[in-house]
């Protein structure tokens, strides 16, 4: 048994926790929800010792215990999974996994012996990841599984979980749940925190709600709906979602073709053919690891292409990277927002000034203007509802939702021609999901080319006019929302084409 008892923890005078007070108990699936910025982290966060509360106690088994450091809460059989990933990129999988508990033989590490035991622990628990794999050759979906793979290696008895399905397919969260399912049967007690309320209602056996760094109430699965968890979590207004087939036509005229693929060939593509329109949402729909990430590096100039053509705006390119396409109107909100977004050292102002740095409002001639990007952020982070309001934080310590929204915000600030879009809705709340679809819908209604790539099948379904479907770096399909049939969809996501 764990309790934290009337936690409080402040960052600079302002609360994070106030007087939280929460039990884990063995054997059970407990979902911590609330919205972006409530402390769902941040309790969590003191569970597994890396923060310090300035009042209340974690307790183990009845006894008081000063967590000081994550490897003294692995210590005491406590792992958590950080929705941004701690993973070594030049490591192996097996490196990471075995990471500060290394087996050796002479002093140094025993490859094979290292291999085989991470290989065992991937069997046991039903994940599939080749474990001499380099981190960084491996997509989001897979890093994660190796994250959780590394806490279970390490005996663990309570696993922490931020955020675990954000980048996972739907087949790859049923099967995260059947394996937590299992480990809660076994005894094993599982914090699960989500904002994707129809998942907590699956998977849990009792539900935390937190709200502004308070716990506002406790409840189970049988006790209640999405609809009373929302209104838990935010209160009254909670926007409803859109129903699957709004939204065709809201563009002011006929879509024109804006862009063009034609059997264009790179590093993970193949002869891929396809049309982005203005006014129209394009989803991109496909299993993790079958092009997608390629195709809006493509798109967005980060990544060349070595046979085919692409066109832009009527002219045929030769070369395209990321500077001549953020010239040409190009905005992207990337998959990983720590490794490609923003600059966690750097202020918030900074980070909504990069790569408009030079224009206004944000230079004067040569000169950076400091009121004019206060001025500018400010305005940005109260449109899109970015906490704290305060331009001057560092980008890194905000939460991973308010940094989404932050991320999401400076690239429609541009008001740009194409828009590419990979995961927007990522570790965002049910409220600031909302928004940022309306916002989608918005560019298209003005006149926009949207490119969605989202491994949230319901997503694309919602937002799209058109879908494409990507496996193994090949078009496998393309649907008009006419034609829309998720048996389908999901068919050739696998690769399986219709006689």
């Amino acid at each position: 048994m764990i309790e934290l008892r009337h936690i409080t923890k402040r960052f600079s005078g302002v609360p994070a926790l106030e007087d939280v007070s929460l039990e884990v108990r063995p054997g059970e699936r407990l979902a911590l929800i609330g919205e972006n910025g409530a402390g769902k982290s941040s309790l969590m966060n003191v569970l597994y010792g890396l923060y310090q509360p300035d009042v209340g106690e974690v307790c183990f088994d009845g006894q008081a215990v000063k967590v000081k450091t994550p490897a003294e809460a692995l210590a005491r059989g406590v792992g958590m999974v950080h929705q941004h990933f701690t993973l070594v990129p030049t490591l192996t999988v097996t490196e990471n996994v075995v990471l500060g508990h290394e087996p050796t033989i002479w002093g140094r590490l025993d490859h094979a012996r290292a291999e085989r035991e991470v290989a065992a622990t991937c069997t046991k628990f039903g994940f599939q990841l080749d474990v001499s794999a380099t981190v960084r050759d491996l997509s989001v979906g897979s890093q994660q599984k190796v994250e959780i793979v590394k806490a279970l290696h390490r005996g663990v008895k309570t696993l922490i979980l931020d955020e675990p399905t954000a980048v996972l397919t739907p087949q790859e969260a049923d099967e995260l749940f059947a394996v937590t399912r299992r480990l809660s049967e076994e005894g094993l007690a599982v914090v699960l925190i989500s904002h994707k309320l129809r998942e907590v209602l699956t998977f849990s056996t009792r539900i935390a709600v937190m709200r502004r760094g308070k716990k506002v109430g406790e409840t189970t699965p049988a006790e209640t709906s999405p609809e009373q968890l929302a209104a838990m979590m935010v209160g009254d207004g909670v926007p409803s979602p859109r129903e699957r087939g709004e939204g065709q036509g809201e563009g002011p005229t006929t879509p024109q073709e804006l862009a063009r693929l034609d059997a264009l060939t790179a590093t993970g593509l193949h002869a891929v053919s396809l049309s982005i329109r203005t006014g129209e949402i394009l989803g991109i729909a496909g299993v993790d690891g079958n092009g997608q990430r390629e195709l809006a590096e493509v798109l967005t100039g980060l990544r060349p292409w070595t046979a085919g053509t692409f066109a832009y705006a009527g002219n045929q390119l030769t070369q395209w990277d990321p500077g001549t396409a953020r010239e040409q109107g190009v905005a992207h909100i990337p998959e990983d927002r720590l490794r490609r977004a923003i600059i966690g050292e750097l202020s918030v102002e900074e980070n909504v000034s990069l790569g408009r740095q030079r224009r206004a409002p944000y230079a004067k001639g040569a000169r950076i203007d400091f009121a004019g990007r206060r001025a500018s952020t400010t305005a940005l982070l109260e449109a899109n509802d970015v906490r704290p309001r305060d331009p001057r934080v560092r980008a890194g310590g905000l939460s991973g939702g308010n940094q989404q929204k932050l991320v999401v915000g400076r690239e429609l600030d541009a008001a740009p021609k194409l828009l590419v879009v990979v995961q927007p809705t990522r570790g965002l709340d049910i409220a600031a999901v909302a928004a940022v679809r309306e916002k989608l819908r918005a560019q298209r209604a003005r006149g926009c080319a949207v490119v969605l790539v989202s491994l949230d099948l319901d997503e694309v379904l919602e937002l799209s006019d058109r879908i494409v479907v990507l496996c193994g770096g090949k078009v496998t399909g393309e649907f008009a929302r006419d034609g829309f049939d998720e048996r389908v969809i999901g068919r050739r996501m696998l690769g399986v084409v219709d006689a």
